[in-house]
């Protein structure tokens, strides 16, 4: 309970009907569903439904007070007080906030933005930190962790009502700090507005989300981005990304910036790329801000980049070089081009690459390192484009040295519709492929076939445990599979089930 008159006080809001009730306000709600007696009822606008249009109904149910920022109709009488406010999304996120007692301003907060890299680079955070003896939270694509709680996402940076409430639970539960990607759409939705970050950190830009119910245009995009550097004391920035100073344009913070390639605050140098016994990394110098060696357990240039945001906001926090060399070290983030250790003879990884661009980077990134051949195994969701099935057979068909096509998610399409469009593209390229439809029997057959010095790629799936079928979500993670192919010892058996092009 709190009284209404203090929940506004960060807000500029002007009294359309009635007077601000004296009583308690029972509940901050913007789900019409959840509207109770006594409650503020926040009227939002979503992309499939408009909290205004609930209004009436909100007041024939007892609600204390609603906040609006358009007009609307009440039954007449009704004994509501209606608040207006410019942007509802950003009342809810300020009410919100105070609502549950400005968690933030007990923690050190750390937000993390940009096109790829946030959800590596969080959990980059929380290890090390945590490997300094700090308890931290946190918030992101994958989950949110709060103390022993895993909590699964549904978006990147949830609902700034939900959002408060986890940083609440984490004073609770006596976290020092929460680490948190913030995704463009909660910047331009004001959904981690209410509380000003410590760190806000950019990892890099590329075209990505431009559509309907997302952004517009590319520069629309960045400048949802760069919303973060005024909502933050401390700007984190990737000076290699050419869209930086674009992104930090009207900046209001404190800035530091890292790289690999041009004259940062903090870089790396002499990267050496690491393939020991099946698992790949990267060794590199750090320099400037901190000078030490370092080596991330994670393959790739990018895996730099990764470990640099990492390094450049836990030097904040006073973490000892050995902590950091440590945490790195031992870095492994679910779903993110994963080792799975099956053999010391070849490499195994699991990625979330689920697009044309991703996998192209993936690719591109794993051939760099000694290897025999490069395996993909990866298939496409269904009711989505068709596009991006010709796409991303074209990207493995010219860089994997074999391609192994199965299914993902297929929804409501046959899976065989959705194999034979990646095969459209895969043909456009010389690139030898199998096709088996049954993912657990495709990922044996790639196992059993891995040849010495192997690096085999499972894409698409990552960190999700299921595989939707029919509008069902059925449980299929990837590592209970590979065990399981382990235990069976079976792998072999699956041959007679491939059909392909393998000249």
């Amino acid at each position: 309970m709190a009284a209404l008159k203090d929940l506004l006080k960060d807000l500029e809001v002007s009294v359309v009907q009635g007077v601000v009730p004296d009583q308690e306000i029972s509940a901050v709600v913007y789900d019409s569903r959840k509207v109770t007696k006594g409650c503020l009822f926040v009227c939002i606008e979503g992309a499939n439904f408009d909290g205004h249009t609930a209004a009436a109904q909100a007041a024939s149910q007892g609600a204390a007070a609603l906040v609006v920022c358009k007009e609307v109709k009440v039954p007449e009488g009704a004994d509501v007080c209606i608040l207006r406010v410019a942007d509802t999304r950003y009342a809810l996120a300020s009410l919100s906030a105070a609502w549950f007692g400005h968690p933030a301003q007990k923690l050190k907060t750390i937000g993390i933005t940009g096109t790829k890299g946030k959800t590596t680079s969080t959990y980059l955070v929380k290890s090390i930190l945590e490997n300094a003896g700090l308890k931290v939270g946190l918030i992101g694509t994958i989950e949110t962790i709060i103390g022993d709680t895993h909590i699964h996402a549904e978006n990147t940076t949830p609902e700034s009502w939900l959002l408060q409430s986890y940083l609440a639970r984490m004073v609770e539960e006596g976290c020092d700090a929460v680490v948190m990607e913030v995704s463009s759409q909660a910047l331009k939705l004001h959904r981690s507005q209410g509380f000003v970050f410590d760190f806000g950190i950019f990892t890099n830009m590329e075209p990505d989300h431009i559509g309907p119910n997302e952004h517009d245009s590319f520069e629309e995009y960045m400048q949802c981005k760069g919303l973060l550097f005024r909502q933050c004391r401390v700007g984190i920035v990737n000076r290699d990304d050419s869209h930086w100073e674009t992104v930090l344009s009207g900046h209001t913070c404190t800035l530091e910036t890292y790289g690999c390639d041009g004259p940062a605050d903090l870089r790396a140098a002499d990267l050496r790329l690491v393939n020991e016994n099946g698992r790949l990394g990267v060794a590199f110098r750090v320099e400037g801000l901190m000078e030490m060696e370092a080596q991330i357990a994670m393959p790739g240039r990018f895996s730099v980049y990764n470990a640099l945001t990492a390094i450049a906001i836990c030097r904040h926090f006073g973490v000892s070089c050995e902590d950091i060399r440590r945490a790195l070290a031992g870095a492994k983030v679910r779903g993110r081009i994963e080792p799975v250790k099956v053999s010391d003879e070849f490499t195994l990884l699991i990625d979330y690459a689920h697009n044309a661009m991703a996998l192209e980077s993936l690719l591109t990134t794993l051939k760099e390192y000694e290897h025999g051949r490069l395996v993909c195994v990866f298939g496409c969701g269904g009711n989505r484009s068709k596009l991006r099935r010709l796409e991303m057979g074209e990207v493995s068909g010219r860089l994997a040295d074999l391609t192994v096509i199965t299914s993902d998610n297929p929804r409501f399409e046959e899976p065989q519709a959705i194999i034979d469009d990646i095969i459209t593209g895969i043909r456009k390229t010389d690139g030898k492929y199998v096709e088996i439809c049954d993912r657990k029997e495709a990922i044996a057959w790639a196992i059993e076939h891995a040849q010495a010095g192997d690096i085999i790629v499972l894409a698409g799936k990552g960190h999700e445990d299921y595989q939707e079928i029919c509008g069902v979500k059925h449980p299929m993670d990837e590592r209970v599979l590979i065990a399981e192919i382990m235990e069976e010892g079976n792998a072999g058996q699956v041959c007679k089930c491939d059909r392909g092009y393998l000249p």
